[in-house]
């Protein structure tokens, strides 16, 4: 996000009084912090304390981690040895994506009692302040709800007495609809107070505002309707799980909120569509940094200070700035066979005929062709061009015996038979099972990856945005509650406008929308920006997609765009080389589905991974806190 320069929020801890002493020398003010009446006075001391808040605020995924994130699900293989557990355990730990920061919650709760109790500050000053203070709290409770479930819902400062009793700062667990009830009651009680700027991307506006709103109430509503399908998910007193009746009310309200936004009257937010190759366009979205899609993003700056290093860990092995590590990041074939063919069908890739033999193709790229244009978009296939070089992803020659001809390394050379000359005979991207840094699905990701010069140097990084809230989900969270609430024809108009601009171009109608249909579409155009796991878990399909059982290749190639197919493994498409002088296919192109070797485990979600463990230090800290089902 925009780089302010920080006071330690030292200086806010500082003015809370919540620690005084009886003892006089206690009571000189200090000299080296900013007292709150003078930080509240100035509104720019204000936005500096305001910064750190900002900086503070949490994503399930994001870029500054550099690529591990995103090397889950089995959407991708972590090309990196290190990392190899990610494909080779059975399942997520309970305590897997906890949250659970109440001195930030604290920090934001002190910052807007104090903005509200400034005397000096403009009111437009102080209404921006807490306005931007509460959608920040707001949105952090969306981050511990999404994970915890049901929290203590504080939103006022607590102070200890020192009188030995504690009671009264250990508060229970709210109802998980009561949080949900919450955020969005903040996001409408708010959304007026700040002027509509589509232009700001870093800081809250009414279409941030309202963005979060669609999409926690979105939440909440398909945990309400579909949490029916996993009753043991529940707690006696609604801290986790909500009850079905309310889902109607929730989808009403996300579809609200959503549609406040797609009418203007929140700012002027559009599907980017600036270049006219749709794939490159795709792509260039998430490099713009005034993409007229980006609603709420956090800003790097490469001059600035932030910088994240998603380039350098994830670029191309044969591209790469320093010649070192890099690739971490394989998308699977599972994902890349997800985007459908510009016909509105689903379809593997076509490796063989009907008989069962390879089918040969001329160039590498060919086998993609009259595809969704997301997928290269998204993903940089075999032969993808980055920084105006193509990558080198082939895994050896197909000899005519059926042997194969390959190497560990690209600089290992070999003689072709017949020949005497030795020659390269893998890839310099590889794949190369084990080979880490090189991809071993034959993908490696394009979205993020920055061309900028530089970029992919440890020294520098790259700067491009991670996006919070974009347009396009909001278009695709209107599709779903307008379909949820019986309205298909209004849910298709939205998902229509989303995959036109991928090449879609024959509209869905009414009867074409299904839970099929919303749950595939939010994944092919979402992907690797963290809604992946917490749609599963909303949708209550996590346990049935990741369900503990390896894949065979016809778990992989069946059941294309069906929300429940198997996803346990992340598999991969190998090219080879055909290699038979002579012969009319000599040189052309085959592709084999290949389960990289060091993918041995299957994910496998249990039921007690839908909420995040409370470690036992809060729950014996508050024995209000009642512990979560099915740990």
């Amino acid at each position: 996000m925009k780089k302010i320069s920080i006071i330690s929020m030292l200086a806010l801890l500082v003015v809370t009084g919540s620690c005084r002493k009886d003892s006089s020398f206690l009571d000189v003010p200090p000299k080296q912090v900013i007292t709150s009446d003078v930080a509240f006075s100035d509104p720019s001391l204000v936005l500096s304390i305001l910064g750190d808040l900002y900086n503070r605020q949490v994503d399930f995924s994001g870029l500054d981690n550099g690529w591990a994130s995103f090397a889950d699900f089995s959407e991708a293989f972590p090309s990196e040895n290190g990392s190899y557990y990610f494909v080779q355990r059975t399942g997520w730990g309970y305590g897997e994506w906890g949250l659970w920061d109440y001195n930030y919650v604290r920090d934001l709760n002190l910052f807007i009692q104090r903005a509200t109790a400034a005397t000096k500050l403009t009111d437009a000053d102080k209404n921006q302040f807490i306005a931007e203070g509460r959608f920040l709290r707001a949105n952090y409770y969306f981050e511990l709800v999404k994970r915890m479930g049901g929290v203590p819902l504080i939103t006022t400062p607590l102070d200890y007495d020192f009188s030995g009793n504690v009671a009264k700062l250990q508060v229970p667990r709210a109802k998980e609809s009561e949080v949900y009830d919450f955020i969005i009651s903040e996001a409408e009680a708010i959304k007026g107070l700040l002027p509509a700027k589509a232009e700001e991307k870093t800081r809250a506006t009414p279409g941030a505002i309202l963005a979060m709103e669609a999409r926690a109430a979105l939440y909440a509503c398909s945990i309400a309707k579909y949490g029916v399908n996993t009753p043991q998910v529940t707690l006696p007193g609604n801290e986790v799980g909500i009850p079905a009746s309310m889902a109607t009310g929730y989808y009403t309200k996300a579809l609200a909120a959503a549609q406040a936004i797609i009418s203007g009257s929140a700012g002027n937010y559009s599907l980017y569509k600036q270049l006219p190759d749709l794939s490159d366009n795709y792509a260039n979205l998430f490099l713009d940094k005034s993409s007229s899609e980006s609603i709420f993003v956090e800003d790097f700056k490469a001059n600035g200070g932030k910088t994240h290093g998603f380039t350098t860990n994830d670029q191309p092995f044969s591209i790469s700035d320093e010649g070192l590590d890099a690739g971490r990041l394989n998308p699977s074939l599972n994902l890349v066979e997800s985007f459908e063919k510009t016909n509105n069908t689903y379809a593997p890739m076509a490796t063989k005929d009907g008989s069962g033999n390879p089918i040969y193709y001329a160039n590498e790229l060919d086998i993609f062709a009259d595809r969704d244009a997301r997928l290269a978009g998204t993903v940089l296939l075999p032969s993808g061009l980055f920084k105006g070089k193509r990558t080198d992803v082939f895994a050896g020659y197909q000899l005519a015996d059926g042997s194969i001809l390959t190497s560990g390394d690209a600089t290992q050379l070999k003689p072709l038979p017949g020949t005497t000359t030795p020659v390269q005979v893998v890839g310099k991207d590889g794949p190369v099972n084990g080979a880490e840094f090189r991809t071993q699905t034959g993908f490696y990701i394009r979205k993020y990856l920055d061309p900028t010069v530089g970029s992919g140097r440890r020294g520098r990084g790259s700067d491009v945005n991670f996006i919070r809230y974009r347009y396009a989900e909001v278009l695709l969270n209107a599709a779903e509650a307008s379909f949820e609430l019986g309205q298909t024809a209004v849910a298709a108009g939205y998902m229509n406008q989303v995959r036109a601009r991928a090449g879609l171009t024959t509209p869905l109608v009414a009867a074409d929308i299904t839970f099929d249909r919303i749950v595939h579409e939010r994944r092919v155009e979402l992907v690797f920006e963290g809604h992946t796991l917490y749609d599963m878990k909303r949708w209550r399909l996590a346990n049935v997609v990741w369900d503990g059982n390896q894949m065979s290749v016809t778990d992989l190639v069946s059941n294309i765009g069906k929300a429940t197919k198997r996803n346990t493994q992340p598999w991969g498409l190998w090219p080879y080389k055909y290699y038979n002088p002579g012969n009319a296919n000599n040189g052309k192109w085959i592709f084999k589905e290949v389960l990289p070797s060091p993918v041995t485990g299957a994910n496998r979600f249990q039921l007690g991974n839908y909420y995040s463990q409370i470690s036992d230090d809060i729950l014996g800290a508050n024995p209000k806190i009642v512990r979560q089902p099915n740990q």
